[in-house]
């Protein structure tokens, strides 16, 4: 007997990627040789390489993980349904590190259980950038620098969404923590176009950081704030606007891998700010904005932050603040007033229901004159948020209020519900 598992209820091997909120899977039997009777007992079981990932296994939408489940599969080639999830604190660090394999009895006389079949796949996860393995680190410098294509390639249409012109649609309002959302997850998707391992990393901006800020991953400034990168750190072609390179360096002089960001509020501090969104919201200006100020160069400015690798992990790191505050206070219904702050003074872009630009392909005033870069990439392991987001689709992010709104990421700390 032989069985086929699919997870996230896709055949595909891009669909084979799984985070901390459960995704729905399928199994059947694909030959029935060796049975006779109309339906047949199954086990999985999650099998990791050494160091690698671990998941973790439900019969229904609801209910408790455990190690292994037991299926009663039709032999006749009907689909039963069940869901994985990562084991919390046992992420993957490369691509198929863990299996779930499924045993079944084929001798009646014997209670031994036989493989009938296996699929690999990777408990994918945004992770601290201090933490990544030396592959992970060089996986995602790659497919960061074969997405610019020094210059060349779909980056530039990232880096032409955050700009001056544009600045009304992503900050100084509501909205600006779910536009950086989507924002993050457009890039992650296309980076997983080029590496389906690859997971947006975070730079925890109120600690040191001795491994981020090194030639081999986002580089180290000189005297002058042009970044230097190691011979083999594919970042040291990075091109935007048709310049080569990056200009960064701390402002005063202070040592990002010895210290965390002069004057950033500490993460403790954030969480704390209030437990309704129109307070959490104020963390734009710190620690969001003293992250980015800390800093001469690039980095700095809106009109020209997003020229800099750096902002995307640091970006990466609010927006997991948000989902901490969200875990911490059950903020992820958009239904819930406390979880967001609609209000009819708000500018365009920034209400609930409102459509994102540039996703929404609206131009002409109030919206900025171009719309770059089209469609938000599109998922092969979930369907939301779709081609044209609204504000209201980032909230449920892990599929806590409706599983069909789970977005395909989680953090290394923070568990799903």
């Amino acid at each position: 007997m032989k069985v086929e598992l699919q997870i996230n209820n896709s055949a595909s091997p891009q669909a084979r990627f799984v985070g901390w909120a459960p995704s729905p899977c399928r199994i059947r039997v694909t030959n029935p040789m060796g049975t006779l009777l109309p339906t047949t007992s199954v086990q999985l079981r999650s099998v990791s390489a050494s160091g690698g990932g671990a998941v973790v296994f439900r019969k229904d939408t609801a209910g408790a993980f455990a190690k292994t489940l037991t299926l009663t599969v039709p032999t006749n080639g009907t689909t039963v349904s069940f869901f994985v999830a990562g084991k919390f604190g046992q992420p993957s660090t490369t691509n198929g590190d863990v299996r779930i394999e499924a045993r079944a009895r084929l001798n009646l006389l014997s209670a031994a259980l036989t493989s009938v079949g296996f699929v690999p796949l990777m408990v994918r996860i945004r992770k601290n950038a201090e933490s990544l393995t030396t592959g992970e680190r060089d996986r995602f410098v790659a497919a960061m620098a074969q997405l610019n294509n020094q210059g060349a390639g779909r980056f530039a249409d990232f880096r032409n969404m955050h700009t001056d012109v544009s600045s009304p649609q992503a900050h100084g309002a509501p909205a600006f923590l779910p536009w950086h959302r989507t924002y993050l997850l457009d890039l992650e998707r296309e980076l997983q176009a080029i590496d389906a391992s690859v997971a947006l990393p975070y730079w925890r901006f109120d600690q040191p950081a001795p491994n981020l800020f090194t030639p081999d991953f986002l580089g180290v400034a000189d005297a002058n704030g042009t970044v230097q990168f190691s011979a083999t750190n594919p970042l040291q072609f990075w091109t935007t606007d048709g310049v080569q390179g990056v200009v960064r360096g701390p402002r005063n002089n202070w040592d990002p891998t010895t210290q965390p960001g002069p004057t950033v509020i500490t993460e403790a501090q954030t969480l704390a700010i209030g437990t309704a969104y129109p307070a959490f919201r104020t963390m734009e200006g710190n620690p969001h904005g003293t992250a980015h100020t800390r800093w001469d160069g690039f980095i700095r400015s809106i009109g020209t932050a997003a020229k800099d690798p750096l902002f995307f992990l640091l970006h990466c790191n609010v927006d997991r603040l948000w989902a901490k505050w969200q875990r911490q206070n059950s903020r992820f219904d958009p239904a819930q007033a406390a979880s967001y702050d609609s209000n009819p003074a708000n500018p365009i872009g920034h209400n609930l229901t409102d459509t994102m630009w540039p996703w929404n392909g609206v131009t002409g005033a109030p919206r900025p004159p171009t719309a770059p870069g089209g469609p938000l990439a599109v998922s092969p392991c979930v369907s939301a948020p779709g081609p044209q987001p609204r504000v209201q689709s980032s909230l449920d992010y892990q599929g806590v209020v409706n599983a069909l709104s789970r977005e395909g990421f989680d953090y290394d700390d923070i568990r799903f519900a």
